[in-house]
């Protein structure tokens, strides 16, 4: 591994900065309006079996990657099999698909922090203003799109040029606890709202009569979409890793930080929209326009509700952290340029590759690409076809391609775990996890 880099100070550190690349716009936004739409408990449920039984075993495999190579995702990909060159595309993809998914997160991640800045100072909710009408005049608006994607950038370069442990860790150190802090102040307050029960029976109480097959689709999606795998962007993190930490114990422990956060994610918002009688089949404008005009109608409404922007805000720059590094780790190896240089430069092709999506909703309204604006075009390109490619490209070479031996070193090296985990995780691998992949890639080719 390169020195530039560095290492993580601690496992806790780790785990909290894992936990934030995988805590995002899926687990807080995308899964809640996702679960509404499927029927509620049965939906969650089964994206929690498949979590465990597909997301986990891709995110050992990543940190078996890094880990194991001490090195950034190109690299790993060459040092495990150095007579398969071409193997090293995988992290070559990653790398792109981490740059393409930042221009169209970072213009979300715009949004959220003028709504931010709206939260704090009272004027999300407003009597003269419609919570539709406000979204509509944010993302319509160009400077405010720009100014907000000029925003969410710099955040990022400030922590990434700071360095492994002095950025991404000490952010997520703080970020992280204050995340669950504010989480766990939202569900005292949703759970004590008038009718909020039948929002937690909705959210929780399994009706399988809902569950048709686009649903199980979405749920095996969610799954491994929800931990940030298939970008290789924890192959760079765990290349930091020292070798006595437990590989299964650390990824034993985000995947429950991941499920904790959207269980949270649904006690926080459908007890609030059952007690308003609001629509949890909202869809994407769930955060944006439903619950505005939830929290308007409860006392100390805006107090909630900028905590609740504040905290959607911490999980999108985490996550977006893990986007940058693997970006900035593959360049430096390559190279060879300061960390402060090479993301300063970084920040500024991500913004201008950005503006197009930034645009999509104003001034490039009309501009369509197979139909879909230029923001949805990308991500159409990176969610649905790039993310699952990624994910199974890496099931199939960790599976058939890298030595057995390497694996099962690498996977109990600093753990209690014996013969029977590698056994049931070599099967998965294998077997269940390529053909769940497949089958996700398939239905989402069927829907282009």
């Amino acid at each position: 591994m390169s020195q530039k880099n560095g290492q993580w100070s601690s496992k806790l550190g780790f785990i909290l900065a894992s936990a934030g690349a995988a805590i995002g716009l899926g687990a807080i936004w995308k899964l809640p309006y996702v679960t509404g739409q499927s029927g509620g408990g049965a939906f969650f449920l089964i994206f929690v079996l498949f979590t465990l039984l597909i997301g986990l075993p891709m995110l050992l495999s990543e940190y078996i990657l890094g880990r194991g190579t001490q090195s950034e995702a190109v690299t790993a990909y060459k040092k495990v099999v150095p007579t398969k060159q071409g193997w090293a595309w995988i992290g070559r993809m990653g790398v792109l698909g981490c740059f393409l998914l930042l221009t169209f997160y970072s213009v979300v991640g715009g949004w959220i922090f003028i709504y931010s800045g709206l939260g704090v100072t009272g004027s999300v909710i407003n009597p003269t203003v419609n919570p539709s009408d406000l979204f509509g005049n944010i993302i319509g608006t160009p400077w405010i799109t720009l100014l907000g994607l000029v925003l969410f950038t710099l955040a990022n370069v400030v922590v990434i040029s700071l360095g492994v442990q002095n950025g991404i860790e000490k952010a997520n150190k703080w970020m992280m606890p204050l995340l669950f802090l504010m989480f766990v102040v939202l569900v005292v307050r949703a759970l004590t709202l008038d009718g909020a029960m039948e929002g937690v029976k909705f959210f929780l109480w399994p009706d399988f009569t809902h569950i048709t097959g686009k649903a199980l689709l979405e749920a095996l999606g969610q799954s491994f979409f929800g931990l940030a795998v298939g970008f290789s962007c924890l192959v760079t993190y765990s290349s930091y890793l020292k070798k006595d930490v437990s590989l299964p114990n650390s990824a034993r422990s985000v995947v429950m930080l991941t499920v904790l956060v959207s269980f949270f994610a649904g006690l926080a918002i459908f007890p609030v929209v059952f007690a308003f009688d609001l629509e949890p089949t909202a869809g994407p404008g769930l955060l944006f326009m439903v619950l505005p005009t939830a929290f308007s109608q409860m006392p100390f409404g805006e107090v909630f509700l900028a905590m609740f922007l504040l905290l959607f805000l911490f999980a999108t720059l985490t996550s977006s952290f893990s986007l940058y590094e693997i970006i900035v780790a593959a360049f430096i190896e390559k190279w060879h340029m300061s960390r402060t240089s090479l993301t300063m430069l970084l920040g500024v092709v991500v913004f201008i590759a950005a503006i197009p999506s930034a645009l999509s909703s104003s001034l490039l309204a009309d501009v369509s690409i197979f139909g879909k604006t230029i923001f949805d075009a990308t991500d159409f390109l990176v969610s649905n076809l790039m993310l699952p490619l990624g994910n199974l490209l890496i099931a199939i070479f960790i599976a058939y391609v890298v030595d057995k031996e390497f694996v099962k070193k690498e996977l109990l090296m600093g753990s209690q775990m014996g013969q029977g985990f590698f056994t049931t995780y070599r099967w998965l691998m294998l077997i269940v996890v390529p053909l769940v992949i497949i089958v996700v890639l398939l239905n989402m080719l069927l829907q282009f």
